[in-house]
C-alpha cells in the first residue's frame, strides 16, 4: 500500500519570517496543512494580505490551506519599563494597576482587577515562569507588594501568568471582540479562544458566530487548571482542542503536562474533535537548522498518541528556518505513521447517540477497511461530520472526502488523514460512486488490484447523514 499524504497534520504560525507570499508558497509544499494567524502581533491590514497570499496560492497549487485565526484573549502582560533591568533574589518590586513606565521598584500591569483578584502568598510568574515573584502586601485596590523568589533580567512586556488566582476577566475582551469583528469579515475556517476556563466560554464565542452566520469552527485553547478540570464539557462543546502547552506548562506543574496531553488527545479522539498539540515542539529551529533529538521525539510521540496536528509558533512566525521546519517536521511524521500501531483505533459507535445510523457506517467502514485491507475511503458529506467520525478511528486507508460545500475543503485539511475535493453533481448514487472511482483513478490516488469503501447518504440529493456502504474493486 503506498501511503499518499502525511495523516497528521502541520498548523505553522505565519509571522515577519513567512508572510512573504514566495515563502508561503515553499511553506506549503513542504507541508503546511494550516496557516495560524496569532492576533497578538500585527495588523489587521498584516493580517488581511497573509489570508490573501494562502487564498491566492491554494488557488495556484490546487491546495486547501485552512487558516486558524487565534483570539488574543485574557492574555496579562506588563508594561513598558524604563529601560531592561535586572531583578534580583529578595527584592522586592511593587505591581500596580496605574499605567507607568516600569522600574526596578514599581511595575504596571495591565489586568484592572488584578490587586483585587489576588491574594498574599500567591505567585506571580513573568516571562513564561522564569521569573517568579511571591505576593506579600496588598497595598490598595491598584498596588501589591511583592518579593523576588527567583530573579532574572526583565523587559517590557512580557507574559504574566497567575497559577493559583482566579481572574475575573472575561473570556473575550475588548481587544479579542474588536479582532473578531475584523476576522468575521474574512470568512476564517477555524478560531481559536484562548484560556479557555469553562464551556460556557465555548459557548459564548459560538453564540457570537451563529448570530453572524459565520461557518467558522472553535479551537478551545487549553492553558489553565480550570480547564483541565472542566475538559470533558470543553470537548463537548468545542469543534476542535488545542493543548497549548506553553502557558499550560507554566500553569501547572511542568511534570504533569506530558500525562495531561495524553489524556486530553485520547478523550478528543473518543468524541471525534481533532486534538493539536502546541508550543516548543521544534523550538530550536528558531535558530538552528535542524532540530534537537528530543524535539524529534517529542514530535514522533505526539503522532503516536493520536494528535490529529501539530504546531509551529516562533519557529515558522520570526525564526530562521520555517521552510526547513517544516520540512523536518514532515519527515518525522512520515516515519511514524508506517507504524501499524498508530492504526485502527474504532471506537464503538453508542446506541444512544443521535448520530447513532451515520456513527455505525464509519464505524463498520473502518473495521471493513482492516479487513479487508481497504486501500480507500471515500466518502461524501455536506456537513463534514463524515469525515471526522472515519477520521477518529484512524483507519489506514486513505480517507478522501467528496462534497459540494467548498468552505469545507479547507476547514477539513485540520483534521487527522483526511484529503478534500469538489464534488456537485447528484444524479444518483452508482453515478456518483463511479464519477468518484474515475476521479481517483486519473489522479492517481487509487491503483488497479486495490479495494475501495464507499461511503454516501442516499438519497443522495437529500444531502442526509450517512447510511450507506459499498466495497469495491478497481480493475
Amino acid at each position: 500500500m503506498i501511503h499518499r499524504f502525511n495523516r497528521t497534520k502541520i498548523v505553522a504560525t505565519i509571522g515577519p519570517a513567512s508572510m512573504d507570499k514566495s515563502i508561503l508558497e515553499k511553506m506549503i509544499r513542504a507541508g503546511m496543512d494550516v496557516c495560524r494567524i496569532n492576533s497578538s502581533h500585527g495588523s489587521h491590514e498584516m493580517v488581511e494580505q497573509i489570508i490573501s497570499n494562502v487564498r491566492a496560492l491554494n488557488g495556484e497549487l490546487h491546495t486547501h490551506v485552512a487558516i486558524l485565526y487565534d483570539l488574543q484573549g485574557p492574555k496579562l502582560r506588563i508594561g513598558d519599563l524604563e529601560k531592561e533591568f535586572e531583578l534580583k533574589d529578595g527584592a522586592s518590586l511593587r505591581l500596580t494597576t496605574q499605567e507607568c513606565l516600569g522600574t526596578p521598584e514599581k511595575v504596571f500591569i495591565k489586568y484592572p482587577q488584578f490587586a483585587k483578584d489576588v491574594s498574599v502568598g500567591e505567585s506571580v510568574l513573568i516571562n513564561d515562569g522564569n521569573i517568579e515573584l511571591r505576593v506579600s502586601q496588598k497595598i490598595s485596590d491598584q498596588e501589591v507588594d511583592t518579593v523576588v523568589l527567583h530573579g532574572g533580567i526583565l523587559s517590557s512586556r512580557k507574559g504574566v501568568n497567575l497559577p493559583h488566582t482566579v481572574i475575573s476577566l472575561p473570556s473575550l475582551t475588548e481587544k479579542d471582540l474588536l479582532d473578531l469583528e475584523f476576522i468575521l469579515t474574512q470568512n476564517v475556517e477555524w478560531i481559536g479562544l484562548s484560556f479557555v476556563r469553562k464551556a460556557q466560554d465555548v459557548i459564548a464565542l459560538k453564540n457570537i458566530l451563529r448570530t453572524r452566520q459565520s461557518n467558522a469552527r472553535v479551537v478551545a485553547k487549553i492553558e489553565k487548571p480550570e480547564a483541565v478540570a472542566n475538559i470533558d464539557h470543553i470537548i463537548s462543546e468545542s469543534d476542535a482542542v488545542m493543548v497549548a502547552r506553553g502557558d499550560l506548562g507554566v500553569e501547572m506543574p511542568m511534570e504533569q503536562i506530558p500525562v495531561i496531553q495524553k489524556k486530553i488527545v485520547f478523550k478528543c479522539n473518543a468524541a471525534s474533535k481533532p486534538v493539536i498539540i502546541a508550543t516548543q515542539m521544534m523550538e530550536s529551529m528558531i535558530f538552528n537548522f535542524r532540530p534537537t533529538r528530543a524535539e524529534a521525539n517529542d514530535v514522533g510521540n505526539a503522532v503516536f498518541d493520536g494528535s490529529d496536528a501539530l504546531m509551529l509558533s516562533a519557529e515558522t512566525s520570526v525564526g530562521k528556518y520555517p521552510v526547513e521546519t517544516i520540512n523536518a517536521m514532515q519527515k518525522i511524521i512520515t516515519e511514524v505513521e508506517f507504524l501499524d500501531e498508530i492504526y485502527y483505533r474504532e471506537l464503538a459507535p453508542k446506541k444512544e447517540a443521535i448520530n447513532f445510523i451515520s456513527d455505525s457506517i464509519c464505524y463498520t467502514a473502518c473495521t471493513l477497511a482492516r479487513q479487508a485491507k481497504v486501500t480507500v475511503i471515500a466518502a461524501m458529506t455536506h456537513s463534514g461530520s463524515t469525515a471526522f467520525k472515519i477520521a477518529a478511528h484512524r483507519p489506514k486507508a486513505e480517507v478522501y472526502i467528496f462534497t459540494d460545500n467548498k468552505p469545507l475543503l479547507c476547514t477539513l485539511n485540520l483534521v487527522w488523514g483526511v484529503r478534500g475535493y469538489y464534488y456537485d453533481k447528484y444524479e444518483s448514487t452508482d453515478q456518483t460512486f463511479t464519477d468518484i472511482k474515475n476521479y481517483m483513478v486519473q489522479h492517481n490516488l487509487i491503483e488497479s488490484g486495490e479495494m475501495m469503501i464507499h461511503i454516501a447518504s442516499t438519497p443522495l440529493n437529500e444531502k442526509s447523514t450517512a447510511n450507506t456502504i459499498k466495497l469495491a474493486l478497481i480493475e
